[in-house]
Formats: structure tokens, C-alpha cells, sequence
């Protein structure tokens, strides 16, 4: 991927859709950012999602941004020598971390982030904004040092690039303005250690960002699409189909469930 990003609309299977729904600006986002949350994960594709969308016009606003309805992003992730952050996940544990530079495509805006997963289910973000030049460099900034000495429990040892990933987001907000929904399709991986790409573009990653277990119209669509709650980090896909040094015994099941799912045969990588 190596900072080429394409630029194929990924969800113009569902643009007319977008563009007759009522549009939320960024500013007003902020009212629903959710920082504190609870996050559920659903894995689907996008004949599912077609279908679902029908119903979205009276029910959802569309996040909009200078009359873009789908948003572009790169994530970097930084990780110890020894994938420390992903074994964590890989062996269930309910308290983790991730860091991660996310850099906003289409606004320019890049933040630090540490994501924190605590044992009541609930997900934690912080984050500050950087500079371009910080990018893929953790320590570069006397303000990001501080962030990450403040934030970072999970090690103290050195964290450096490891998988970078690529997608677009459309993001609905309820009329009610409580909950966030974030769908992510288009998504392509980069290793910076090992090198190695994967390209899951069909694949669609929905959250359902919420302040407590309330009520959900989109939980509702989902149920009636059979859709069932089901989770797969990003992290976690992208290192296993691009890494063959890692444990990956316990997310075997996800990634045939990933490629039944898009009709497209994928590999873990320490099995080929």
C-alpha cells in the first residue's frame, strides 16, 4: 500500500441511498461522539447491506463533509517486536490496548490514539491530534511522549509500525442523535515488518457505538437481515492474513467465517 491509497467510491453500490438521506455535519458529530462507550460488532457484505439500506432515509442521519457521504482513512498500528498488543487479543483477554496513528483522508487531520477495551465490555478512547510529520513515529513529539507516558499500560517497551490498513467509512447517526453507526468497507492491509498485503474490499465492518445497551433501529435492521453480532478486529484480520509469526488458533473460525462470508477464499497466514 505504501501511501497509495485508491480512490474507488467502495460504497457506490448504496450511493443514491446516501443522497436522499438528511445529512449531520462534523460539527454537529460532535455532540455524539460517544468517547466512553459500549461497541457492537457485526460482520456482513454488501448484497446484505444493499438490502438493508432501503430502510435507512426516515430513520438515520448521514455524516457529510463538503458533500462527502463516505470518508477515506488510514490507520497505523504500532505494536512491540513480539506483537504483544495482538496476543493479548488473540488469547481473550477483556483488558487491552491499541495504538494507533489515524489519519483522516479526506479533512487531513491526524490524531494518536490509545484504545482501550476494559473488562465491562466498555471501549475507552483518547487521542490528541499530530502533525504531519509525526507520522510513523511515536516519539518524535515531546506532546505525544507525554500522551503515550500517561496513557500506555500495556508495555514499556518500545512500539514501532506494524500493519497499516485502508478503508472507507459511511457513518449514520440516529434521529435521536444517541447512537453512531459506523460501516467500513474497502479495506486493504499493509505489514510493515513482513511486508505482505491483503485486500478484503467486499467485506463490511459494522459498530454500533451506543452509551449503554438502548434500543437500536439498526440492531433491528441487522436482526432482520440475519444478520448476528459477531466481531473481528481490524488488527487482528489484517495481521493474521499478513503475518506468519503469530498465534492465530483462536481466530481460525472468524476468518472462514470472513471469506464464506465475501465468497472469496482467504488464508491465515502461518498456514501456507
Amino acid at each position: 500500500m505504501g501511501g497509495q491509497y485508491q480512490d474507488n467510491d467502495h460504497f457506490a453500490f448504496i450511493g443514491e441511498v446516501l443522497a436522499q438521506m438528511q445529512p449531520i455535519t462534523l460539527e454537529e458529530m460532535n455532540a455524539v461522539k460517544l468517547m466512553n462507550r459500549t461497541d457492537t460488532k457485526y460482520l456482513t457484505n454488501r448484497q446484505t447491506l444493499q438490502e438493508m439500506a432501503q430502510y435507512w432515509e426516515p430513520l438515520f442521519y448521514v455524516q457529510d463533509i463538503d458533500g462527502l457521504r463516505r470518508a477515506r482513512y488510514t490507520t497505523l498500528y504500532f505494536d512491540t517486536p513480539d506483537a504483544l498488543t495482538y496476543t493479548i487479543h488473540h488469547n481473550q483477554h477483556l483488558r487491552r490496548q491499541k495504538i494507533r496513528q489515524r489519519h483522516y483522508l479526506d479533512t487531513g487531520t491526524r490524531y494518536l490514539e490509545v484504545k482501550n477495551k476494559i473488562n465491562t465490555g466498555r471501549t475507552k478512547k483518547k487521542r490528541i491530534e499530530i502533525p504531519e510529520s509525526a507520522w510513523g513515529n511515536l516519539y518524535s513529539q515531546p506532546e505525544m511522549a507525554a500522551f503515550l507516558r500517561e496513557k500506555v499500560w500495556v508495555t514499556d517497551q518500545p512500539l514501532t509500525p506494524r500493519l497499516q490498513n485502508y478503508f472507507q467509512r459511511v457513518t449514520l447517526v440516529n434521529k435521536a442523535r444517541t447512537e453512531r453507526i459506523t460501516i467500513d468497507s474497502g479495506i486493504r492491509f499493509h505489514n510493515h515488518q513482513t511486508q505482505g498485503n491483503a485486500d478484503v474490499s467486499d467485506l463490511v465492518i459494522v459498530e454500533v457505538k451506543q452509551d449503554g445497551n438502548k434500543p437500536s433501529d439498526f440492531k433491528r435492521l441487522l436482526l432482520e437481515a440475519r444478520v448476528p453480532q459477531r466481531g473481528l478486529s481490524k488488527y487482528c484480520l489484517g495481521m493474521l492474513l499478513t503475518d506468519d509469526q503469530i498465534k492465530y488458533n483462536r481466530f481460525k473460525d472468524k476468518v472462514r467465517y470472513v471469506s464464506k462470508l465475501i465468497g472469496q477464499p482467504l488464508s491465515i497466514r502461518s498456514e501456507k
